[in-house]
């Protein structure tokens, strides 16, 4: 559990630091008065900024020595970053380095690059993956690509549907199927042959559950419904995909665009379903995943990493009040009619919007907490 609680925590922290940075980043190369940059969140235990040519440290949450220096910051909380900016809050205008005194570009830009960094971070992720040998699943051996290795074949469970036989039985996603009956197999079809000729009688799946062998009676539906299998799993023969160098760079940019597309319909559908939302996850789910990937081992948990970082980038982006997305909704509005928004209205909006997400947060949590 300790484990599963730290693993999560450099996780979250490396995918929220990577975001702030984006944001730092740019405001930095904008001319924006960066105040604070943080690894972590505060209470500040200590730290530095440059005055005068020379590196000086600060500590606990005494001011900055030099107000127009960035303090870069080290605090309690390890979950990620955060970046101050002067002006994000409509303050400052007055201030040539005030975020709100910027033009349209650099506010722009600055707002969205926490979403870039994330995207860029799953790119980078999944190439180091294919490079190393990323997991996949595939139909056949013959749709691996003519210039990739496809190493470490098994088959294994995918999909585990509720409340049919293997679900009764204990079987979970992501179980390797080592044999059934004792009887090895080495393609999906042939283990379908073989339980739909035994449906109606018991059979022994023979299982790899996280390094650990388990066995499962499982009894198949001898008539089940149109459209539904004797045991309710679905199975693939998975592998580890490594390619050359300069193909996994390409092919790690072709997996976080299709990642994206398939998160933005994933999320298309939660929204219009009128059960979805009954599936969000919060933080202790996705804690609990990041436990059981990393059981699986490294590979599987720099893979969950990216597409989490992809998650990330597709909920900040979100045009809702206080996401990255809310703020750029409000700074299109102020292009398009020419003159400053109502600065004391848009920040209360982003506030409303704040508590909002704090309280569905507040939800979801409880709300996996009960289904634990």
């Amino acid at each position: 559990m300790i484990i599963t609680i730290l693993i999560f925590i450099v996780v979250l922290g490396v995918l929220v630091f990577v975001h702030e940075f984006g944001h730092f980043i740019v405001a930095k190369k904008s001319g924006m008065q960066v105040e604070e940059f943080g690894f972590g969140f505060p209470p500040r235990i200590a730290g530095v900024q440059k005055v005068d040519g020379k590196w000086k440290w600060i500590w606990g949450h005494k001011p900055g020595l030099d107000g127009s220096k960035t303090v870069y910051s080290i605090n309690a909380i390890p979950l990620g970053g955060f970046v101050r900016i002067l002006g994000e809050n409509n303050e400052s205008a007055e201030h040539p380095g005030s975020f709100i005194n910027k033009g349209f570009w650099p506010r722009f830009l600055t707002l969205i690059a926490g979403v870039v960094m994330n995207v860029i971070l799953a790119w980078a992720l999944l190439s180091v993956g294919y490079g190393i040998g990323l997991p996949v699943a595939v139909t056949n051996v013959s749709d691996v690509p003519k210039n990739a290795m496809f190493t470490g074949q098994q088959i294994a469970i995918l999909e585990v549907v509720k409340d049919l036989p293997a679900d009764k039985a204990g079987i979970k996603t992501n179980d390797v199927v080592l044999a059934i009956d004792g009887q090895e197999f080495s393609a999906v079809p042939d283990i379908q042959a073989y339980v739909k000729a035994h449906a109606g009688t018991p059979v022994e799946f023979s299982l790899l559950r996280q390094k650990e062998n388990i066995k499962v009676s499982v009894v198949p539906n001898a008539n089940p419904p149109q459209g539904e299998g004797p045991t309710g799993v679905a199975l693939s023969l998975v592998g580890k995909l490594k390619y050359p160098v300069h193909v996994a760079v390409w092919e790690g940019g072709k997996t976080t665009i299709s990642g994206l597309k398939n998160i933005v319909s994933g999320l298309y559908g939660l929204i219009i379903s009128r059960t979805g939302f009954a599936n969000l996850g919060g933080p202790v789910k996705i804690a609990k995943l990041t436990g059981e990937v990393a059981g699986m081992g490294f590979i599987y948990l720099l893979q969950f990493t990216a597409f989490l970082s992809l998650n990330l980038a597709v909920l900040n982006i979100l045009p809702f009040p206080a996401l990255d997305g809310g703020r750029v909704v409000f700074l299109l509005i102020e292009k398009v009619r020419g003159k400053k928004n109502n600065q004391k209205f848009e920040q209360i909006v982003n506030v409303a919007g704040f508590v909002f997400l704090l309280l569905l947060m507040v939800v979801v949590t409880i709300n996996d907490v009960i289904k634990k």
